[in-house]
């Protein structure tokens, strides 16, 4: 095995069972299937390195696991922050705002027009695979939508 077969990452468990797992490169998009499972679970954010089962490269091993944390995905019940409700009302529907959060993660504000706001709630929670893929990027467990008529917000969390 080369060092150029090796890939180093972190990576969004797609799809895990008894026996096999998916993992996705969230920096790449590359998806490599493994041939066992090293114990991760759907959902989960993997950091760390994969390398082609030999002789045909087809599927892959997780040869090192640095880390392995649940992600998690929720609609909340509870209203936009003040801050949040804040940055909403200073851009123009259609607009997304991203802020770094104090200490780990991010906050994204998105204008919508009121009578979708549902509808695009729906979108950001059904976008399951992008949504954590982003939170396993950023480090964090944790991804909260909360919303009101107009503005949605997601929060990126530890």
């Amino acid at each position: 095995m080369t060092d150029e077969e090796r890939v180093e990452g972190t990576f969004l468990v797609t799809a895990a069972d008894d026996d096999s797992a998916v993992l996705k490169d969230v920096e790449t998009g590359q998806v490599h299937t493994l041939s066992s499972n090293p114990g991760v679970e759907r959902h989960d954010a993997v950091e760390g390195v994969v390398s082609p089962d030999p002789p045909m490269n087809v599927s892959y091993q997780l040869v090192e696991m640095r880390e392995r944390r649940p992600l998690s995905l929720e609609v909340s019940d509870e209203s936009p922050t003040a801050h949040a409700r804040d940055i909403a009302a200073d851009q123009p529907v259609g607009e997304l705002t991203r802020e770094e959060r104090a200490g780990t993660g991010e906050l994204h504000v998105i204008t919508v027009p009121e009578e979708t706001t549902d509808e695009a709630v729906s979108d950001v929670a059904d976008d399951e695979e992008g949504t954590l893929s982003r939170a396993a990027r950023l480090g964090v467990n944790r991804v909260e939508i909360r919303s009101e008529p107009g503005v949605v917000v997601v929060r990126y969390m530890p």
